[in-house]
């Protein structure tokens, strides 16, 4: 994100785009509005318009079949799928707002903090679809409606099971520091992925920074999004990996590939995705209906089985024979901490792993 504090960038959205759009969050309402149904009106207004843009961190197959779906269900309304790190996407959003540009209509980021800066700033419109007023739980939905977890999926520890057999597998993130991974292990970072800045937050307030300051005398690969790791422990390029989405090794299992999770003994960081609506979406009615569908039963159960997400959604079947959120070891998400917290560790990690 370079020079530039996310207070900073969006100070500069505020500046630049106040009196246009947007309006400050503490003068929106603070209970969530009506749940909304998608209608044939809904549906109509958003042919008119004829497209949505949809920036996203998800792995670009993901969301094109998220858009593929949705394009066959509402035929004349195209999805544009802009995707990139979540930390990119941040800067991408504040630099378009602070030069007046509108492009993005429905915004999907897995560093759930950004939408804490989002909603201050009141760069987010309210808009709860029905199901997710009847279907999410509480700690999963915005009280003013503002956006909602669109995904849930762990970083985890992984390893090659071609290289590593499983006796000598790392069962913790202690185990990393063992000098025969010197070398050997990939992971993320934090400055490109919301994931693993999530993640990053997390581990630090379990391990401390002490942790990291071990780990970077292991020679560690640095990668920039979070499903890369998974990718080069699966080639054999790196036995292990520190941190990476437990959804892309998912992926990689159903392909063959020989890689396995470790759910490590501390604890492993959990990822909510959320999704909003953008106050300022530049085809509103297209923008309505694809965060509707995509919050929906229909959208999230393509999530769990394509890609090997979790969702928030209670009617949602999870996979068969996957191991249940609450048997594994969760360390806490805590996006008002990362919020507060980002830049700081950006400046502290570059530091420490040289990158």
């Amino acid at each position: 994100m370079g020079t530039l504090s996310r207070r900073k960038m969006l100070g500069a959205v505020a500046a630049s785009a106040g009196g246009l759009v947007l309006q400050p969050a503490w003068q929106t309402r603070a209970a969530a509005p009506e749940p909304q149904k998608i209608t044939p009106e809904l549906v109509g207004a958003a042919r008119k318009e004829g497209r949505v843009a949809f920036y996203t961190s998800v792995e670009l197959a993901v969301a094109e079949k998220v858009a593929k779906a949705f394009e066959a269900k509402f035929p004349g309304i195209q999805v544009r799928v802009e995707r990139s790190g979540a930390e990119r996407n941040f800067q991408r959003i504040a630099q378009e707002y602070a030069s007046r540009i509108f492009a993005c209509d429905v915004v999907q980021s897995s560093d759930a903090a950004h939408f804490i800066a989002w909603k201050r700033e009141g760069l987010l419109a309210s808009y709860l679809p029905e199901e997710v007023a009847a279907h999410y739980p509480a700690q999963h939905r915005d009280a003013a409606g503002m956006f909602a977890s669109w995904r849930i999926y762990l970083s985890v520890i992984a390893y090659n099971t071609k290289l590593v057999p499983r006796q000598e597998a790392p069962r913790s993130f202690a185990d990393l520091l063992d000098p025969k991974w010197t070398g050997k292990l990939v992971k993320a970072h934090p400055g490109y992925s919301g994931t693993i800045m999530t993640a990053t937050q997390q581990m630090v307030a379990t391990l401390g920074w002490d942790y990291f300051e071990k780990l970077a005398k292991q020679k560690v690969m640095q990668l920039q999004s979070a499903a890369d790791p998974p990718k080069k422990v699966a080639i054999g390029e790196r036995a292990a990996q520190v941190d990476g989405a437990d959804y892309t090794i998912l992926q990689l299992q159903d392909r063959g590939e020989p890689v396995e999770i470790v759910y490590a003994s501390e604890g492993s960081p959990l990822i909510t995705g959320p999704a909003a609506i953008m106050q300022a979406a530049p085809n509103p009615n297209a923008a309505r209906l694809f965060y509707n569908w995509a919050m929906g039963r229909e959208c999230q159960q393509l999530n769990v089985d394509a890609a090997g997400l979790r969702s928030a959604h209670a009617l949602v079947r999870e996979r068969t024979g996957r191991k249940p959120l609450d048997e594994i070891k969760l360390m806490r998400e805590d996006p008002v901490a990362v919020e507060a917290q980002s830049d700081a560790i950006k400046a502290r990690y570059s530091a420490l792993f040289g990158v």
